[in-house]
């Protein structure tokens, strides 16, 4: 990889600081923390001009907390792993710097190699404020020999999933288990060609593959065909599908390592998510951003540090290690054996021509909640798609 870049970084590093320069990165990264320490080794035997100090803080969720109780305390990071969900709040409440300067300086064929959505995602009018590293999209998790028992394809489109759940069904199992997360959701809608927010910013919560997506959950769930956990059960929910008691799920690709860990008593598989024509994939994961508290020398040695972690070779070994997506395609041709070696391995990566950004407005991280409790007045109380989708959308434009 060219490093003209560091070079360059170097130079002003060393002429406006006269000195090492140290960043501290907050990531969220548990499962992978070792993965991320050992790319943060390699990048300090790289060079020996920055320093990064790294630290798991949590969760995103936790991560968030955690940062806004920093601002205005000096305590903030100087790279943060914000959540694809979270980073338009962060660039709406002004609380991270432009880095279109430096992302003016990267090559053509650099720039290119980014998978658009991706890269697209971290700007906002004409100002770059993300820089794509851990990006993923959902999959279908499912049990192979149940399916392969049966004589059931995985599922291709909405209504063979549903079929499918029906038919997988029996006293010991449920043919299908939903998540209520938000993102989840966003993908069974956008996936039917639909959107949850609109080009001007309007919430969409109610559209009609909304409501399409919800009335599915709800009458399987209803007919006993579909196990429902909120979205602060994601550890119940895995140990039920790894306990089969359940044989259809939907998750990130990054959740493969941990679910195939512990899914010893059938054959684990992945496969992209059902698919209506003109349908698309949410975007997961994250953009690494610098706040506004950092000073120049430490906003160079960031991008540098997002620099080294984005070469090819480095990608590869982020995505052998974490199971994301990557996120150039120069990293594909190295990741031939890896993918080779387990096909499941490329589920998500099969579908990421497919993949979209999720909504860029501030206001959206809110909605997510909404969404949620949606979801949970449905599939755990008596309201009905439309009234609590129709609710959703009432507050969520409220809060616009």
């Amino acid at each position: 990889m060219n490093r003209s870049l560091a070079a360059i970084a170097a130079a002003l590093l060393l002429s406006t600081a006269h000195a090492q320069t140290t960043i501290t990165f907050w990531h969220s990264m548990e499962g992978v923390e070792d993965a991320v320490v050992e790319l943060v080794d390699a990048y300090h035997a790289a060079q020996d001009e920055v320093r990064v100090d790294v630290r798991y803080v949590g969760s995103y969720p936790e991560a968030q907390t955690r940062l806004v109780a920093a601002f205005g305390t000096g305590n903030e990071p100087t790279l943060f792993q914000a959540e694809i969900g979270f980073f338009p709040r962060l660039v709406g409440d002004g609380a991270v710097q432009d880095l279109a300067d430096l992302a003016a300086t990267l090559p053509e064929d650099v720039v290119a190699d980014f998978y658009p959505g991706l890269w697209g995602y971290g700007e906002f009018d004409g100002a770059r404020y993300g820089l794509p590293w851990n990006a993923s999209t959902p999959v279908m998790y499912y049990n192979a020999d149940a399916l392969r028992q049966a004589g059931v394809a995985p599922p291709a489109t909405w209504d063979a999933f549903a079929a499918a759940a029906a038919e997988l069904t029996t006293r010991a199992a449920q043919g299908a288990m939903f998540v209520g997360d938000s993102w989840l959701f966003e993908m069974m809608v956008l996936s039917r060609g639909g959107v949850l927010a609109l080009d001007d910013g309007t919430p969409n919560l109610d559209g009609p593959e909304a409501i399409e997506a919800l009335t599915m959950l709800h009458e399987l769930a209803r007919s006993r065909q579909l196990a429902f956990y909120g979205a602060a059960e994601s550890t119940p929910a895995i140990l039920s599908f790894v306990r089969t008691r359940n044989l259809m799920t939907f998750a990130s690709i990054a959740n493969w390592p941990d679910v195939r860990r512990f899914s010893v008593g059938f054959e684990l598989a992945a496969a992209p998510v059902p698919m209506e024509d003109g349908g698309r994939v949410p975007l997961g994961g994250a953009q690494l951003v610098v706040m506004r508290g950092s000073n120049e020398a430490q906003r160079l040695a960031a991008f540098d540090f997002w620099r080294f972690l984005v070469e090819p070779a480095n990608l590869a070994r982020w995505v052998e290690a974490s199971y994301y997506i990557p996120v150039r395609r120069s990293a594909i041709p190295l990741l031939e054996d890896f993918y080779a070696a387990d096909p499941n391995r490329a589920a998500a990566l099969t579908q990421l021509e497919l993949a979209v950004p999720r909504p860029r407005i501030p206001q959206f991280d809110a909605w997510r909640r909404l969404i949620d409790d949606a979801l949970e007045r449905t599939l755990r109380g008596n309201q009905s798609p439309q009234a609590s989708l129709a609710e959703a959308q009432r507050r969520a434009l409220e809060e616009r």
